[in-house]
């Protein structure tokens, strides 16, 4: 089955750009476009595709609130009951600077990570088969900003609310939450932590599952607002499987 695509960008010229290089690919279809945040969720609704290539600066309504009102309640699925939905796409942020503060707050609106407009064509399928298939796209020297952002974040508001979802995690889960935050790739975690990729795999699977996150964007975000790893911090002591 084809990763249905929408390209939602301001400039005709990079929409035509971005359709043309993903058309080449068989597994990848671009099923629509838009010039603005709003006709992006409105074609969203109707098109369901399975990932959105999000401008971040777009009249009418902007990639941000575009984000955030596409990852916050799903979509109808046709041919269903009245009310069912499946969850909505995943967005990926296009920006002409590495990571502004707008990315920054696409990533905390739910997107699943970001790519520059002059990408290479090999990495712009690349990052569409990666958030299609349910990963982040963030690159570990992204991760480390982010967590420089939440290391100004902590010095400008020391006092952090402690996320009651954490309790639902065991201490291992806890643990492998805090290496993903660190920005460590599950085959990382897996030497860090001294068990198999397969048993990583699963231990995020069910954390992702218990604290209601997209990807590795959310991971990172919940694990430094709710102070389970502190920039700089040490990685934390391994806990029973």
């Amino acid at each position: 089955m084809s990763i249905r695509v929408l390209v939602a960008d301001d400039q005709a010229l990079v929409r035509a750009g971005f359709r043309m290089i993903l058309e080449t690919q068989a597994d990848i279809e671009v099923v629509g476009e838009s010039a603005d945040g709003a006709g992006a969720v409105e074609a969203a609704a109707h098109l369901a595709p399975d990932v959105v290539l999000m401008d971040i600066r777009m009249p009418e309504m902007d990639g941000i609130v575009a984000t955030r009102t596409l990852t916050a309640g799903g979509r109808r699925v046709a041919g269903e009951g009245a009310g069912a939905t499946s969850p909505g796409p995943r967005v990926i942020i296009l920006t002409t600077y590495d990571l502004d503060e707008y990315v920054f707050e696409a990533l905390e609106a739910g997107a699943s990570g970001f790519l520059l407009k002059d990408v290479r064509p090999e990495d712009l399928v690349q990052g569409v088969r990666v958030v299609a298939a349910g990963d982040a796209l963030l690159a570990p020297a992204i991760t480390r900003r982010l967590i420089a952002e939440f290391a100004g974040r902590v010095q400008r508001h020391p006092v952090l609310v402690r996320d009651p979802r954490l309790d639902r995690l065991t201490p291992r889960e806890r643990e492998i939450l805090g290496l993903v935050a660190k920005g460590l790739s599950n085959s990382e975690i897996a030497s860090t932590a001294y068990v198999s990729e397969n048993t990583v795999k699963t231990h995020v699977a069910r954390i992702f599952d218990k604290l209601g996150l997209r990807d590795r964007a959310q991971a990172v975000i919940v694990a430094y607002e709710a102070g389970l790893v502190a920039p700089g911090s040490p990685v934390i002591e391994r806990g029973e499987p």
